[in-house]
C-alpha cells in the first residue's frame, strides 16, 4: 500500500509540474515590407499637343511625355502611358488604373482635395483664341457670344470664376478635346475658345492666318504632376527628379525643343 501511495504521489507531482509549465508564444510574423516601386503608369489626354499627343505614326509624343521619360530614367523606373478620358482623370487615379496624371495638369485648390501635386514645373495662362477676322478684342466683347472650352479642363473653371463675364455669354459649350473646339471656331460655330496657352499658341503658330490670341486672358496658373494623396513615396521621388532636371538644365533643353524657349518654372 505504501509503495502504491508513493507511486501515486510521484505521478501526481509530475502531472502538476507539467501543468505549471508556461509555453513560450510563437513570435509574431513580421509585417512584409512594401513592394519596391519599379514602374509607373502615366495617364494623359492623347489629343493635347504639344504636351501629349499622337504623331503621324500614332505614337505618343510631346513635352510632358519627354519630361516623364527623363524623370523615370533618373529614378530607375519603367514608365508607360495610358490614354484616358480627361474629364474622368481623378477616378482613373483613385481607381489605381494610372499612377500619375502628367499632361498639363493645372494645380487648383479644388483638385488638391483629391490629388497630391508635385511642386509646379511650368506656368500657364488660359488664353482666348478667336478667328483672325473676328471683331472680338476684349473680354467685354464676348458678351452675347458663344464660347467653347475642353470639358474637364481648368479653362472651364477659370471662365466660371469670372462670373460677370461668364453670365454675359450667349452660350458656353464644352468639347471632348481642344482640337474639336478649335475646329468649331474655324467653321463659325463658336466665337471664341478658352484654352491652355501652351496648346492654344501651338495651334495658332500652325495657322496664324486663321487664329488670333487676345491680350486678355482668364488668369495665370501652375502645372504640376498629380498622384494619389497616399502615394507619398512617388510624390517625393518625382519632386526630386524634377528639381534635379531644372538644376542641370535637362528640363530647359526639353522645353526648348518643344517651345523654342525655356518655359520651365
Amino acid at each position: 500500500m505504501k509503495k502504491t501511495a508513493a507511486a501515486a504521489l510521484v505521478l501526481l507531482g509530475a502531472l502538476l509540474a507539467g501543468c505549471s509549465k508556461t509555453e513560450t508564444p510563437a513570435p509574431a510574423a513580421a509585417t512584409p515590407a512594401p513592394a519596391a516601386l519599379t514602374k509607373i503608369v502615366v495617364g494623359l489626354d492623347d489629343n493635347f499637343p504639344p504636351m501629349g499627343f499622337r504623331d503621324e505614326k500614332n505614337e505618343l509624343v510631346g513635352f510632358d511625355i519627354d519630361m516623364a521619360k527623363e524623370a523615370a530614367k533618373r529614378l530607375g523606373l519603367e514608365v508607360s502611358f495610358k490614354s484616358i478620358d480627361w474629364s474622368a482623370k481623378e477616378a482613373e487615379l483613385s481607381g489605381k488604373r494610372v499612377d500619375a496624371l502628367w499632361n498639363g495638369l493645372t494645380i487648383t485648390e479644388e483638385r488638391k482635395q483629391n490629388i497630391a501635386f508635385t511642386a509646379p514645373y511650368m506656368e500657364n495662362h488660359q488664353i482666348i483664341v478667336v478667328a483672325a477676322s473676328s471683331a472680338i478684342k476684349t473680354k467685354a466683347d464676348l458678351a452675347g457670344k458663344t464660347v467653347g472650352a475642353q470639358e474637364g479642363s481648368s479653362a472651364v473653371d477659370a471662365v466660371k470664376k469670372e462670373d460677370a463675364v461668364f453670365k454675359s455669354f450667349k452660350d458656353f459649350k464644352t468639347f471632348g478635346d481642344n482640337v474639336t473646339a478649335l475646329m468649331d471656331l474655324s467653321t463659325g460655330r463658336l466665337d471664341a475658345v478658352v484654352v491652355d496657352e501652351v496648346v492654344g499658341r501651338y495651334y495658332v503658330a500652325k495657322k496664324p492666318q486663321d487664329y488670333v490670341v487676345l491680350e486678355a486672358h482668364f488668369g495665370t496658373e501652375d502645372y504640376g504632376v498629380g498622384v494619389r494623396k497616399d502615394d507619398i513615396e512617388l510624390q517625393g521621388k518625382l519632386d526630386k527628379a524634377l528639381a534635379d532636371m531644372k538644376a542641370d538644365g535637362a528640363a530647359a533643353k526639353i522645353a526648348e525643343q518643344w517651345f523654342g524657349k525655356n518655359i520651365i518654372k
